[in-house]
């Protein structure tokens, strides 16, 4: 399966990087369809040769990629999104936007290379509706469905499950998963193994090590969760403290 993907950037040399790096880049194998210099360029190029994944810078002069982002969101079957851009402070308004990635420049070819590899998981996620599963001795699984096979997911692997666009990102110890579902059913049905931490993300009762204070240069003073299994941490809302701090003492 090959990507389509256009690349959106007003500087010259950082689109021949990202073109430089896509070449280099073989799982999935992409085919770089366009390029654009703003906003206009790119809607442009969108509706008369499609593509499935825009890299899209932040700041351009005119209409800027947040604004773009937003318009393509309008679309019956838009692109998927993943920003490029030197300004981290953005990240928070990026996935409002349902961008499935964030790339700070410059870009590292093995950290594009986990974005195209989300993208391709979110376009091999089976349709039709979520599967589950407990067998007879109260096993309780996911059935995922990815590169044309189903695959079993013990619910007693799962570190946490994460939604991004309407997928949901399932990850254990050593893998990630793309399941078609909602975070909120997932919630109901295994609230005895998962605890909320926000409102984008949900985490094994049984992984919770800790919940410690941090204080971000953007959003300022909160709290992140760490979890067994996993070095990034997630943040937990205000709203949710209580209930992750009573997972960690059961």
């Amino acid at each position: 399966m090959t990507l389509k993907v256009l690349i959106v950037d007003d500087e010259t040399l950082a689109r021949s990087r990202l073109r430089t790096l896509l070449a280099e880049c073989t799982d999935p194998r992409v085919d770089v369809v366009g390029e654009a210099a703003n906003a206009v360029q790119a809607m442009d190029q969108i509706q008369r040769t499609g593509c499935d994944l825009v890299l899209l810078d932040v700041h351009m002069p005119g209409v800027d990629g947040m604004t773009l982002a937003a318009t393509l969101r309008q679309m019956a079957a838009p692109p998927v999104v993943v920003f490029v851009t030197a300004y981290a402070e953005h990240a928070v308004q990026a996935f409002e936007l349902e961008a499935i990635d964030y790339l700070t420049k410059p870009v590292r070819r093995e950290r594009l290379q986990q974005a195209l590899q989300k993208v391709e998981r979110l376009r091999l996620a089976a349709d039709g509706a979520p599967q589950y599963e407990s067998n007879s001795a109260g096993s309780e699984s996911l059935i995922i469905q990815e590169r044309g096979r189903s695959e079993r997911v013990a619910l007693s692997d799962v570190v946490y499950l994460k939604a991004e666009l309407k997928y949901i990102t399932v990850r254990t110890a050593d893998k990630e998963h793309i399941f078609d579902g909602a975070l909120s059913d997932l919630e109901q049905r295994y609230a005895h193994l998962f605890v909320r931490v926000h409102r984008n993300a949900l985490v094994a009762r049984r992984a919770v090590r800790a919940v410690e204070k941090h204080n971000d240069p953007v959003e300022g003073e909160g709290w992140t969760v760490r979890l067994d299994g996993v070095e990034e941490r997630l943040a937990v809302s205000r709203r949710q403290l209580a209930a992750v701090r009573e997972a960690l003492m059961s």
